[in-house]
């Protein structure tokens, strides 16, 4: 039975892919940075784990107490609304240790336990707003930006020891967070009116698309980004 290790679940598609790769059979290790156990059925093939992605240490830490790990998924973000004006070299720090330095070390951390098993695979989240150029998320999506070229650095420097990396872009997800900051009829019939499918993305359509990339059928998956936004661009 494979193990994977999803950071960022105590909402949206973090806790939506724990939820899939569960029920899918796998062992699953959730990390939160506040610990909740009532979002995740009790399970002994479930764990949620505390985790900071903002501390080395405590990625350090979370990872070893995993143990081996066969998919890492490189969820957890924060789209934080930002004005230029206003951003702080302290900010800015905060915000790509939030969205983007986290990724690197975490894949660090679980690359010798997936050498020493012959292989794994290790799946980030990035984000269309990049791709769409949003107003208000700069950082954000210079940092989501990132995410895609980090991919193919790492899937050039891995694939040696059959290790896949790969990126999922989501597009307008209906997540709570999302339906807090942009639902209103008149964001709904734009966002809709640009994308090819009329029809929302839901954190189920990026959950699969996740557990496919985790799956043996993606055996020569790598390098690349596989969008699920309806065709929003």
């Amino acid at each position: 039975m494979k193990t994977v290790l999803i950071t960022g679940c105590s909402s949206g598609y973090g806790l939506e892919t724990a939820r899939h790769f569960f029920a899918q059979g796998w062992n699953v290790i959730a990390t939160m940075r506040t610990p909740r156990e009532d979002l995740l059925p009790k399970s002994d093939r479930l764990r949620i784990l505390a985790l900071d992605v903002t501390q080395p240490l405590s990625i350090e830490v979370a990872i070893r107490a995993a143990g081996p790990i066969d998919v890492l998924v490189n969820n957890a973000a924060n789209d934080d609304r930002h004005q230029i004006g206003d951003v702080t070299p302290a900010y800015w720090d905060d915000r790509i240790a939030v969205n983007l330095r986290h990724l690197f070390f975490c894949t660090q951390a679980v690359v010798p336990g997936m050498k020493s098993q012959g292989g794994g695979a290790v799946i980030n989240l990035g984000s269309v707003s990049w791709h769409l150029a949003l107003p208000d998320l700069a950082i954000y999506q210079t940092a989501k930006a990132g995410i895609e070229g980090m991919t193919r650095g790492l899937a050039r420097d891995l694939g040696i020891h059959n290790i896949r990396v790969t990126c999922v872009v989501p597009g307008g997800v209906r997540t709570p967070r999302q339906m807090k900051l942009w639902h209103t009829p008149e964001e709904e019939n734009r966002m809709l009116g640009q994308q090819c499918i009329k029809a929302r993305v839901e954190p189920h359509d990026v959950a699969a698309m996740v557990l496919f990339l985790a799956s043996d059928d993606a055996r020569l998956c790598t390098a690349h980004e596989y969008f699920v936004d309806a065709g929003w661009r």
